[in-house]
């Protein structure tokens, strides 16, 4: 469901500059963070973007979409603190998640949606359907 990634950071929650300087090198914080695993398919009218975000509420899940790209964020947290060394298997991802695709056609950001059920994202991406050409017809003077 989720892939580690690393992301570094260059500003805190607060807009401040963390990057430190030692010697010559800059050294920046660095955070892991999960990339969702994501279905893209078309139907006739819409582009539609699935994900299984399980334990995750719709209200902790940020959904940003543009004619040409849709990125999804949120946190995922965990409840109880478990120490490394207890653990047999950790394969479940906890913490910051974010996934951004460029779409395959231009589509209507205002008619966007995305609902959360059953821990399944589905946002629905109506496609703007403009005629690359027209006739224009020439009225004489």
């Amino acid at each position: 469901m989720f892939r580690k990634k690393s992301v570094k950071l260059e500003v805190d929650d607060r807009g401040e500059d963390i990057t430190h300087t030692v010697g010559d090198q800059d050294i920046v914080a660095q955070e892991t963070e999960g990339q969702l695993a994501i279905d893209v398919y078309q139907t006739p009218d819409e582009i539609v973007v699935e994900s299984t975000i399980a334990g995750v509420k719709g209200d902790d899940i940020d959904v940003d979409v543009t004619s040409e790209r849709v990125t999804i964020r949120g946190e995922r947290s965990r409840e109880e603190v478990i120490q490394d060394g207890d653990y047999y298997y950790q394969e479940c991802f906890w913490g910051k998640f974010s996934r951004s695709v460029i779409l395959p056609q231009e589509i209507d950001p205002d008619e966007a949606t995305s609902v959360l059920k059953n821990g399944v994202l589905t946002i629905r991406l109506p496609k703007l359907h403009r005629d690359k050409s027209r006739k224009v017809k020439v009225k004489e003077s």
